[in-house]
């Protein structure tokens, strides 16, 4: 625009002063600056993209394939072309980086007219998450260097990355004595299938729990006495608050904290058994735009700000998978753990407050926490004293010891875990820690509710 603008004042000037040199220069001018501006234009809207990925569901350490097939459209030939698919920068730069690129992702091309060319690359996944790839960026201009025109030209792909589900020792089928089944502290519900024994006829008792043996050998009225219901299954709570992870252990802890929730899930679904999830995390996915990709941007800057997912979510609701049987149930958990993200929203406390009324009772309640504030611990037990049956596992630091030896209680001391943990022993809920994957291997090994 300036060297328009500029070009037009020396016309103006030559014109009116009668300078025929600078009036045929600034003719001149004008000429290439606006060939070039139609150049720049028409070859930049000729090219056409189509991305085609092999899959959008992976697993840890997956190799995605991805092919991005480019079009001229016009019958001129675009002198040069460059053209970048686009990954999460986050996900590069991290450390350790959450995904890997191998192959072409940028190139400068020249495209013959009606010609074709394609980029063949593939991503690494290392970590669990939800990724966007794409959408295509391009550039071009005219030979001069005076115009360029950027361009985003194909939508993004989402890959989801499921975490990792590790199997638990000792968790066998049969003896279904895992964490989601404990005998009922209080005789809310009985369980017809389990005689416990025989009393005497109470006012009251349906006749269908007469015992009419034991009437007819004593003589008076007898009725069955059966034992309490079992809890079956789990509501898993998981505090994912960014202030709960600190900067110095991520994203490993976040990360055990996931792969524990997704193990614990898979084998509780496995049994049979309900289960459900309750988050204060937010979803990736509500993070995504939904329009405004194929459009043409003035800078290079301007076309790297608008097609990211945006950095902003002000989501205050919980996620939550509601307490259920069957192994659509696992998939719906899992995927939601592929989508979670650390959010600085809603606290623990405020997120039980949030979802209790919502909790099946007949199942328990099992948080898995980064950390232990005192308003999480009194949350927690008061969810306990409601009666609902309440367990908590802790993630730890990489490397920390086990609570039981005194270098790990020193080690402890410092961040104050032994007394954190305390608290939740003090509301009378068993705890059990973890701060490696092959102690999430070990975490059934006993029964984690007595």
């Amino acid at each position: 625009m300036r060297w328009l603008l500029g070009a037009i004042v020396l016309l103006v000037i030559g014109i009116v002063f009668q300078l025929g040199l600078l009036v045929y220069s600034m003719y001149a001018l004008l000429g290439v600056i606006l060939l070039s501006r139609w150049l720049a234009r028409t070859w930049i809207e000729s090219v056409d993209a189509q991305r085609d990925s092999n899959r959008l569901i992976a697993e840890i350490g997956d190799r995605v394939a991805v092919i991005v097939d480019l079009q001229n459209t016009s019958g001129m030939p675009i002198p040069w072309l460059l053209v970048e698919d686009s990954v999460p920068r986050d996900a590069l730069s991290s450390k350790p980086p959450k995904l890997k690129v191998d192959g072409q992702r940028v190139a400068l091309l020249q495209v013959g007219p009606r010609g074709q060319k394609s980029l063949r690359y593939q991503v690494t996944f290392s970590m669990r998450g939800y990724y966007q790839i794409g959408p295509l960026m391009i550039e071009s201009g005219d030979l001069f260097g005076l115009h360029r025109r950027f361009r985003v030209v194909t939508e993004p792909h989402f890959v989801m990355v499921y975490p990792k589900v590790i199997p638990l020792a000792g968790y066998e089928l049969a003896s279904r004595r895992p964490i989601g089944e404990i005998r009922m502290a209080h005789r809310l519900f009985e369980d017809p299938t389990r005689l416990a024994g025989v009393r005497e006829y109470q006012r009251g008792d349906s006749f269908n729990r007469i015992h009419w043996k034991a009437t007819a050998r004593t003589g008076k009225l007898h009725s069955r006495i059966y034992d309490p219901s079992t809890v079956a299954g789990s509501t898993i709570i998981l505090d994912f608050h960014r202030a709960m992870y600190p900067a110095q252990g991520e994203p490993y802890r976040s990360e055990l904290a996931i792969t524990t929730v997704a193990s614990l899930a898979n084998a509780v679904s496995q049994l049979g058994q309900q289960i459900g999830l309750v988050t204060n995390g937010r979803d990736a996915a509500d993070r995504v735009r939904e329009e405004g990709w194929k459009r043409d941007f003035r800078t290079r800057d301007a076309v790297k700000q608008s097609v990211g997912m945006r950095a902003a979510n002000d989501r205050l609701q919980p996620v939550i998978v509601p307490t259920q049987r069957g192994y659509e149930q696992f998939q719906r958990i899992r995927e939601s753990l592929a989508r979670l993200e650390l959010t600085d929203g809603l606290s623990f406390s405020e997120l039980l407050l949030e979802a209790t009324s919502r909790l099946p009772r007949d199942a328990t309640v099992v948080a898995v926490l980064g950390d232990v504030t005192t308003e999480s611990a009194i949350a927690l037990g008061n969810l306990r004293r409601s009666g609902f049956a309440v367990s908590a596992i802790v993630v730890l630091q990489s490397g920390e010891a086990s609570l039981g030896s005194a270098e790990g209680t020193r080690f402890l001391d410092a961040d104050g875990m032994v007394d954190k943990i305390g608290r939740l022993i003090a509301e009378g809920i068993e705890v059990r820690h973890i701060d490696n994957e092959a102690a999430i291997s070990d975490l059934c090994s006993r029964q984690l509710i007595h």
